[in-house]
C-alpha cells in the first residue's frame, strides 16, 4: 500500500517506518501524504493504542526536506499549508501515545516531525538540528510553536538562529528528548515503552493530549474548564471503570483502551 513508509500492526501496537535510506529519509510529497494517511489509519483502527515512530535502518532518523528533489510549488507556504500541516496536525490531534523512536540525526523538518511526537527516547550518539537558517529559511511544521513550550523563548531563538546541532545529552538536559540510550538499547528501550502504553488507559492519554495542545494558548480558568471537560469523558470510559474496580479488589488493572 505505501511506497515510502512501512506500517504494521502487532496487536495494540501500530509502527511506522521512514523508508528512503537512501536519501536518509528526506521528505518529499510522497512522504509526507503517506505519512499523513498511516496516522489516519492509527486514528481509524480502534485496535491500535500506541504508535511508535521512526527511522528504519537509514543512518538519520529524517535529513528534514529533500531539497534535490526540486519544489512542487515556489510558494513554500503552499507546500506548507497542502503538506506538512496536516500531517503535524494529524500527529497533535491523535488521542493515541506517538513515541519517536530517533535512530539517527533528526534535522530541519526532520526534527519537527520528531518534536510533533509526544515522547522521544533517542540514540545517545546522535543529534537534532534547526538548519532551515543555512539556507535561508525559518524553522516550520511546527518547531515555532513546540520548541518554545520546551525550552522557552531564548533558547530557541539562539538554536533556531545559529542551526548548530545539538547532540542528545543536551537535548535531554533541555527537556527536547525523555531518554538517551545506547544505540543498541534503543530498539528494546522503545519497545519497553511501547508495551506500557499499549496496556495503559488509552482514553485518558488522548484527553491528556488535547488539553496540553491547548494549556499555552489559555488562562487558568479556560484550562480548568478544558480539564473538566476531558476528566467528564475520562470517568464514562470503561477503563475508569477498570481502574476503579482494580483498585479496590487490590489486583492489577487490565485496561483495554475504551
Amino acid at each position: 500500500m505505501f511506497e515510502t513508509i512501512i506500517y504494521k500492526t502487532e496487536g495494540p501496537k501500530a509502527y511506522i517506518t521512514l523508508n528512503r535510506p537512501e536519501v536518509f529519509n528526506a521528505l518529499n510529497g510522497k512522504i509526507l501524504e503517506e505519512l499523513h494517511q498511516a496516522f489516519n489509519k492509527c486514528a481509524e483502527d480502534e485496535t491500535v493504542r500506541v504508535v511508535t515512530l521512526s527511522g528504519g535502518n537509514s543512518k538519520a532518523f529524517c535529513s528534514g526536506a529533500d531539497l534535490k528533489a526540486g519544489l512542487a510549488d515556489p510558494n513554500l507556504g503552499n507546500i506548507l499549508l497542502s503538506h506538512y500541516n496536516p500531517l503535524i496536525l494529524g500527529m497533535r490531534n491523535l488521542p493515541k501515545p506517538i513515541i519517536c523512536k530517533l535512530n539517527g540525526v533528526a534535522a530541519g523538518a526532520g526534527m519537527s516531525l520528531a518534536l510533533a511526537c509526544d515522547i522521544i527516547i533517542a540514540n545517545e550518539e546522535t543529534y537534532l538540528t534547526e538548519l532551515f537558517v543555512g539556507i535561508g529559511l525559518m524553522p516550520d511544521a511546527g518547531s515555532m510553536y513546540f520548541l518554545p513550550r520546551i525550552i522557552g523563548s531564548q533558547k530557541t531563538f539562539e538554536l533556531c538562529s545559529t542551526g548548530r546541532k545539538v547532540f542528545i545529552p543536551e537535548a535531554v538536559q533541555l527537556g527536547i528528548v525523555s531518554k538517551a540510550v545506547k544505540a543498541d538499547d534503543l530498539e528494546a528501550e522503545a519497545e519497553k515503552l511501547a508495551d506500557q502504553y499499549a496496556t495503559a488507559a488509552t482514553k485518558s492519554i488522548g484527553q491528556m493530549k488535547s488539553v496540553l495542545n491547548r494549556t499555552f494558548e489559555n488562562n487558568l480558568e479556560t484550562v480548568l474548564g478544558f480539564e473538566a471537560e476531558a476528566q467528564t469523558k475520562c470517568g464514562k470510559s470503561e477503563d475508569f471503570a477498570e481502574g476503579v474496580m482494580a483498585f479496590l479488589q487490590k489486583r492489577p488493572t487490565a485496561f483495554k483502551g475504551k
